[in-house]
């Protein structure tokens, strides 16, 4: 049983998940995507439902791929201002769109512009049909466009058994510090795995 929020995977295991804000250029998330897939990497993509609207080829090619795709709600607002009204239909139209497009709401929600979900916000998640929201307690920097350094810094001096690490889709910067955040991990025997593998009793 998850709880309401899930802020880490287990800390006995040595795995951890790459999970990633979906939204940006198609040409940088294709690229993104190649580099995952060079490297033999899953990941957990938490889309904005109004950019896959705009991208629905990329839904598939994100599932196809091998990675899990899920809710980030529909146009990444900020939902822990929202009444339950407003935060509800932010999340269910996001699930309405993955539907659409996939055939499945998916596993996972993240709150958009915020790590942690509030009450409002978890209770109409479980509404929405959402067992958890999705936190993360690695937080990657990336969305600011720093070098690939302090991306890779940021990320491998945090990280542990069960991380879960946030990441962006939509930079360039994220691409560069992929390989050196992989070599990393590797180096210290952590291997990377879907959220729902990461969590899988």
């Amino acid at each position: 049983m998850l709880p309401p929020e899930v802020v880490h995977g287990p800390r006995n295991r040595p795995a951890v998940a790459l999970t990633f804000h979906g939204q940006g250029d198609p040409a940088i998330v294709t690229e993104l995507l190649s580099k995952l897939e060079a490297h033999d990497v899953r990941v957990t993509i938490l889309a904005v439902g109004s950019w896959l609207a705009a991208e629905p080829a990329m839904a598939r090619r994100i599932l196809n791929a091998g990675h899990e795709l899920g809710n980030h709600t529909q146009h990444h607002l900020d939902i822990a201002r929202m009444n339950e009204a407003q935060a509800f239909h932010e999340i269910d139209e996001c699930a309405r769109t993955l539907q659409r497009l996939t055939g499945s709401p998916g596993t996972w929600f993240r709150p958009s512009q915020t790590q942690h979900a509030t009450p409002i916000i978890r209770a109409q998640a479980a509404r929405a049909g959402y067992r958890s929201c999705l936190s993360y307690d690695v937080d990657s920097l990336d969305y600011t466009d720093p070098p690939a350094a302090t991306v890779v810094s940021a990320t491998l001096g945090a990280v542990r058994n069960g991380s879960i690490v946030s990441m962006h889709c939509g930079h360039t910067v994220t691409i560069a510090a992929l390989g050196p955040i992989l070599d990393g991990l590797h180096a210290r025997g952590l291997h990377t795995a879907t959220m729902s593998h990461l969590v899988a009793r």
